[in-house]
């Protein structure tokens, strides 16, 4: 059993199931989430006979780091974890000037077969636990506290799909915004899905205080359908319907997450069809130009273009930022996950 992905209460039960005192639940409980241990030796305010309990019956490792790679520039570290079952996954951290985010990963592979996408390119393996989410947070916690840091934001952008895996993403997030543990604020979180419309409007409907992200990146069904198969499923205005009545439900901004495709999606045709579909909507566009992967020829906008594509959008109100990409030389961007330097 692996020791994340218990959530207090269950750890409650099992230890109770033990013999064990139920306060104990609560010294395992804040040495995991707020002393960062990830062994049962550490736990020095235990009897030794449930330490030794704990690593005969409980599985400490779960994922095993077992390569990184840092960008040139020493802000970007992408981390290739070994699950149990052999699968691999990555996760990523960004150092900003006073910022440490985290992109982590909800699945190994994705089954949405978005096509600029390496994870999507790689096919579907399987859902993630709660746990093996929640551990490659802890995992990059643990390695900031030995600098003396903290993680401040926690982006779930990496491999897979969050809402395909909905059950299991949001445990893990509640898991690690408990106060009695790691006690991450529900705002610094962000998930991102490519508009699975039930679970949008579930999410919306559990009023979280968590923030959303929609990869949206055309305007018209026949573009978005091109570049992202769900499409088909749930079509362009299903999506933001969706999204108005998450707005509606919830007083939350939303983010639409746009991929610039030179020539592709990143004219001023495209963002003022945008800008039309967006008027009213409490939003903001988070453009980036897209990240290089080897299954999809398309290549990156230019500056100039990346400028003529905002101009539209701020014109009609609507709020628009031109990200910085990171970690592009160690394939640590958006859409270049995929395990593939193992």
């Amino acid at each position: 059993m692996f020791i994340y992905d218990l959530d207090q209460s269950s750890l409650g039960q099992l230890l109770r199931s033990w013999g064990e005192p139920a306060y104990r639940a609560r010294q395992i409980w804040q040495g995991l989430y707020q002393h960062f241990y990830n062994s049962p030796s550490q736990f020095s305010n235990l009897p030794k006979s449930l330490r030794d309990k704990m690593a005969t019956e409980l599985d400490f490792i779960g994922i095993e780091p077992i390569r990184y790679l840092d960008s040139s520039d020493k802000q970007t570290r992408k981390t290739l974890f070994k699950l149990n079952d052999g699968h691999v996954i990555e996760a990523v951290l960004m150092r900003y000037d006073r910022r440490r985010t985290l992109c982590i990963s909800s699945q190994a592979g994705c089954a949405m077969g978005c096509v600029f996408c390496a994870t999507g390119q790689m096919g579907f393996k399987r859902h993630l636990s709660s746990g093996e989410i929640v551990a490659q947070v802890m995992y990059y916690a643990r390695m900031l506290h030995g600098e003396e840091q903290t993680v401040t934001n926690i982006v779930v952008m990496g491999m897979g799909e969050p809402f395909h895996n909905y059950d299991n993403t949001m445990a893990a997030i509640d898991r690690l915004n408990d106060s009695e543990g790691f006690n991450f604020g529900a705002r610094r979180f962000t998930i991102s899905t490519v508009g699975l419309v039930p679970m949008i409007k579930r999410f919306a409907d559990e009023k979280r205080q968590v923030n959303l992200a929609i990869s949206l990146h055309a305007a018209d069904d026949d573009l978005r359908v091109s570049m992202l198969p769900v499409n088909k499923k749930y079509n362009t205005e299903e999506v933001l319907e969706a999204c108005r009545y998450y707005v509606a439900q919830t007083g939350r901004r939303i983010t639409f997450e746009w991929a610039l495709i030179n020539g592709v999606n990143d004219t001023p045709e495209q963002a003022r069809k945008l800008a039309a579909r967006l008027k009213g909507l409490l939003c903001h566009v988070n453009a980036i130009p897209l990240n290089p992967t080897k299954g999809y020829k398309g290549q990156a906008t230019t500056r100039e273009r990346g400028i003529k594509f905002k101009e539209p959008l701020e014109q009609a109100g609507i709020p628009c930022t031109i990200r910085m990409r990171r970690g592009v030389d160690i394939a640590a961007g958006c859409g270049q996950l995929a395990g593939s330097f193992l």
